[in-house]
């Protein structure tokens, strides 16, 4: 028995405009807003029927993503996102499945959960918005913060150096690791369609911008401070800035090499990892259940009898 997400088309055809709800809430210029039009304008493309789509997320600004999109959807809590999905994952495999998580969501009160979701690689796109602070809650230190940077628990800098989310997730062994930006649209939405396509867990690393908090973090206009990671098997870089700043070739079967350019100072977009051969706990668990002998109900507890 396979539990491949098998994409039925939507009956009628899909748009950005069936896929709206009501008007997004964060702050004017926040990444989200690119984040989910991203995602929406995968949908279109693959024109994945609504109702066989799930949006899944926790809580922060992230965790609202939910509410913008017209699936199925499930604003759950603090850092506990993955765990839900797992449930939906099981219990429809045939349903898209998409995982919302901020820094703190993926990396602190959900770092847990973010272990065992990458070990199980159970079917579904992990999309991990970092802004690089908690800024739900008005620009706190988060696991991500860069070093020395202010916030409103460490007026004076923040006093360690930051986790990096894509050699953690490296190093948990994920199936799948790719790096992209809110603000570079065309290199977003198609690293959205390699996850879609990967048959497991499929963590996607998200830059994104914070213009209230952290205006200065990441400078969306001009190109030189990161690279893109190209392959035939990876994620071509953007049409519109490949030839403004570095492109390095890259072959996402190559762990130790993804490590090295995942743990280098300057920041890489693109496919640094992807093994399509890793077991799922998912499919696992539904052949396991294929080949069960049935059993009368009445029969089932028989076993425990003492």
């Amino acid at each position: 028995m396979t539990t491949d997400t098998v994409s039925k088309p939507a009956p009628v055809p899909i748009t950005i405009k069936e896929l709206n709800t009501e008007n997004p809430r964060w702050c004017a210029g926040c990444g989200d807003f690119g984040i989910i039009m991203g995602l929406k304008r995968f949908i279109v493309e693959r024109q994945l029927a609504p109702a066989q789509t799930v949006n899944v997320s926790g809580i922060g600004c992230s965790g609202r993503a939910p509410n913008y999109f017209n699936t199925y959807g499930v604003h759950s809590i603090h850092g506990r996102p993955i765990p839900i999905a797992l449930g939906v994952a099981l219990a429809r495999p045939d349903l898209n499945l998409f995982v919302h998580a901020g820094d703190g969501d993926a990396m602190s009160i959900g770092g847990n959960h973010l272990i065992h979701g990458i070990n199980k690689n159970f079917k579904c796109v992990f999309l991990m918005y970092d802004n690089e602070m908690y800024a739900l809650t008005k620009n706190q230190t988060s696991p991500t913060t860069r070093r020395d940077h202010p916030t409103m628990t460490q007026p004076q800098g923040s006093y360690l150096n930051p986790l990096n989310p894509v050699t953690v997730a490296l190093g948990l062994g994920a199936s799948f690791v790719a790096s992209t930006a809110d603000w570079i649209p065309d290199h977003l939405t198609n690293t959205m369609k390699i996850a879609f396509d990967h048959p497991g867990f499929a963590f996607v690393h998200i830059s994104q911008r914070c213009p209230h908090f952290d205006p200065n973090n990441f400078d969306h206009k001009n190109s030189a401070w990161f690279s893109f990671l190209k392959h035939p098997n990876g994620i071509d870089p953007d049409r519109r800035l490949a030839d403004k700043t570095e492109v390095i070739e890259h072959d996402p079967s190559n762990l130790a090499q993804a490590f090295q350019y995942g743990s280098a100072d300057r920041r890489y977009f693109g496919l640094f990892f992807q093994n399509k051969s890793k077991p799922r706990y998912d499919e696992i668990l539904h052949n396991l259940i294929g080949k069960a002998v049935k059993k009368e109900r009445s029969k089932i507890l028989d076993s425990f009898l003492v």
